[in-house]
């Protein structure tokens, strides 16, 4: 930007010591559209900064979501890493031709750090909430655009001690909710609802086996037809 501001300025100079220029100079000038290129070069640059600064978040957003730098179980701040994923999953939140966005309501309250094995426990975050914006964007599909801007697709994600040892997360959303023979099978291996080709029916069931099975806690699933689904994640503070 520097450089550029530089540059620009001395071309500044030269016109007003130099108004009347050769013809051969003043046809290039006319050929690239000077006072344009003038103009839009900083806004240019501009972008390409705001666009660099986002790669950056995203970059960041991924190492902290995959933690591959960190196999092995460490004390981690949970709201970092639900934060990550929802910043890898913008593109899902964000408003579509075929449906409106989808609103993220963030209730935190105060954690400890938790140890814990973050990349998968943030893969059981990731999975849990593209299941969740699967059924929003199907439920939206099926709704008037009345209903939807009465009543917008939304996620609210709560975290709280649940007791003095133990933290809890739930990832709820206002969708079609489901009805109990569904809700039963949902972390079963290769159970899903999807149409053939969109799911594997794994999501649900490596999540559970992630969160009981590497964490000692607990994972469960609170929905009746129509009033939504609430996932509810729950692992102790310390390992062991």
């Amino acid at each position: 930007q520097d450089y550029t501001q530089n540059l620009l300025e001395l071309l500044q100079l030269y016109h007003q010591h130099y108004p009347h220029p050769t013809s051969e100079v003043q046809a290039k000038a006319d050929e690239i559209e000077l006072p344009f290129v003038s103009e839009d070069l900083p806004k240019l640059l501009a972008s390409m900064k705001i666009g660099a600064e986002r790669i950056q978040k995203i970059v960041l957003s991924l190492r902290n979501f995959s933690r591959l730098d960190e196999a092995d179980m460490k004390a981690v701040d949970i709201h970092e890493g639900i934060d990550s994923t929802l910043m890898i999953l913008q593109h899902r939140l964000k408003a579509k031709p075929h449906h409106p966005a989808i609103q993220i309501i963030k209730d935190y309250s105060p954690l400890p750090l938790v140890e814990c094995y973050a990349g998968q426990l943030n893969q059981v975050f990731m999975n849990i909430l593209v299941n969740a914006l699967d059924a929003l964007e199907e439920w939206d599909l099926q709704r008037t655009p009345e209903a939807i801007r009465h009543t917008p697709s939304t996620i609210r994600i709560c975290t709280q001690m649940s007791t003095d040892d133990w933290i809890m997360v739930q990832i709820a959303d206002n969708g079609p909710g489901m009805p109990e023979p569904v809700r039963n099978r949902l972390f079963d291996p290769f159970f899903t609802t999807k149409s053939v080709g969109k799911g594997t029916g794994l999501g649900l069931s490596i999540s559970y086996q992630i969160v009981t099975e590497k964490h000692g806690g607990s994972l469960q699933c609170i929905s009746t037809p129509n009033e939504g689904a609430t996932f509810v994640v729950q692992i102790p503070v310390r390992q062991g």
